[in-house]
């Protein structure tokens, strides 16, 4: 039986390497069933470099420890393309993220689900998913 493609935004990344107990139980399920392909983005391990540069106290996570943990639990990398990066050019203006704009258009390419908590980004696609972070 073939399963379902996913896709992780980087808060969403973040949750299911360093805090699972903070995702829904059911996205819990959804991301350890193997008939399932989850993915995460380099554009998210570029997100997490940049907050990192920016000394923010309230974001201490490693780009490196983070790209090696996720490869760790078996999620696969999704590579950021140049033809990744067409349709930004006509995707409407709903967010002006640039990580979430090329997640949204990856997750259009790929075809996958999108896992994000940006209650904006469902505007783009019915392949986006609101999460909700438990605390």
């Amino acid at each position: 039986m073939a399963g379902h493609v996913y896709l992780l935004d980087t808060n969403v990344l973040l949750a299911a390497l360093l805090a699972p107990e903070r995702l829904p139980q059911e996205v819990v399920v959804r991301l350890t069933n193997l008939s399932n392909k989850v993915y995460f983005s380099s554009a998210s391990i570029w997100e997490v470099a940049i907050k990192r540069s920016l000394n923010r106290s309230d974001f201490d996570f490693s780009p490196v420890d983070i790209h090696r943990l996720a490869l760790d639990t078996g999620f696969s990398e999704l590579m950021v393309k140049g033809e990744d990066c067409y349709p930004l050019a006509s995707l409407p203006w709903h967010h002006r993220d640039p990580f979430d704009r090329l997640l949204i258009a990856q997750a259009q390419s790929l075809p996958a689900y999108l896992l994000t908590t940006d209650g904006i980004l469902h505007q783009y696609s019915d392949l986006v998913v609101h999460l909700t972070l438990k605390s």
